[in-house]
């Protein structure tokens, strides 16, 4: 066991771990990490598995690395902004500002074919289904419908789904979120979703369908999210090979 008390673990584990790490102790831009070689000890795995994580986290734009100096932390330093590729839910983000949530929704049912698709589940097993308004210092950011596979995440109530889900996943759960797979389009609000977000019908929108893995590859959650485009502003970090 390492001194983050983790243990022979694969390279999406270790880039979790090491993202916990810099935001438990809040480093910041600039930060130096362990060297390749310390990393490879502390976790007990080969240079190549280590090679691996650190890719990984700098696709992310969690770290970056400078020949002969070594890897140092990389933070977006704007308020205000969603991150399009974290895989922790998008209240971290935006610390500063109050995040609250009113739910529409919270039952088991059985899935539809979709959701047991990208679920890998059995149109017959039961999952949750969560529907709730999302806000920004009270004003609507967006409105997200959500599905759990329920032999994973095995209990959720109003209190833990009107804050943060992904934080009683990871925390009272002990559940490690491993990646995500996300797909993006615009339309037209429809006069439901207008009147959710405090909108009118027809105005456009930004659909997010997103997919979340544990480390071990099992998919637990895929939720489709319309955000307010009033109040939606994102950010990706990105490295240079892709310019």
């Amino acid at each position: 066991m390492n001194k983050w008390g983790i243990t022979m673990l694969n390279y999406q584990q270790i880039a979790h771990d090491i993202e916990v790490y810099i935001e438990e102790n809040n480093l910041k831009q600039g930060s130096k990490l362990p060297v390749i070689e310390t990393l490879m000890a502390q976790y007990s795995v080969s240079k190549s598995t280590i090679t691996k994580t650190l890719d990984l986290l700098e696709r992310k734009g969690i770290v970056f690395q400078v020949r002969g100096s070594g890897i140092f932390v990389r933070r977006q330093n704007r308020k205000g902004y969603i991150s399009l590729l974290s895989n922790q839910g998008f209240k971290k983000y935006l610390e500063d500002f109050s995040i609250t949530s009113k739910v529409l929704e919270l039952d088991i049912r059985k899935p539809t074919l979709e959701v047991a698709s990208n679920l890998q589940v059995d149109i017959e097993e039961d999952i949750y289904y969560v529907k709730r308004i999302r806000y920004i210092d009270q004003k609507t950011l967006c409105l997200e419908e959500s599905h759990f596979n329920k032999s994973i995440i095995t209990y959720l109530n109003k209190e833990i789904v009107t804050e943060s889900i992904f934080h009683y996943i990871t925390e009272a759960l002990g559940l490690k979120v491993g990646f995500s797979d996300l797909y993006f389009h615009i339309d037209q609000l429809s006069k439901e979703e207008a009147d959710y977000l405090g909108l009118e019908e027809n105005l456009p929108k930004l659909v997010a369908e997103s997919i979340f893995h544990l480390t071990n590859g099992h998919p637990f959650n895929y939720s489709i999210v319309t955000y307010n485009y009033q109040q939606s502003q994102f950010f990706v970090q990105a490295n240079s090979q892709f310019l």
